[in-house]
């Protein structure tokens, strides 16, 4: 699985980086990163709750 991060949705709160720090960074400015090409297995739930978190829905999970 896949996660998808729109940075020019992207409001910087950070409960990415919160919810799943193995997936999730955000820049010097605070914009999301994604670090991982395919999320592993064991952070799966971490990056759902992050995406359910997002308060600008910038976040998605794609097959």
């Amino acid at each position: 699985m896949k996660v998808q991060a729109d940075r020019d949705v992207c409001i910087q709160a950070g409960n990415c980086v919160m919810s799943a720090d193995a997936v999730f960074d955000q820049d010097d400015d605070g914009i999301v990163v994604v670090l991982v090409d395919e999320v592993p297995d064991d952070e799966l739930d971490h990056a759902r709750e992050a995406v359910k978190l997002c308060p600008a829905q910038a976040l998605r999970l794609v097959d």
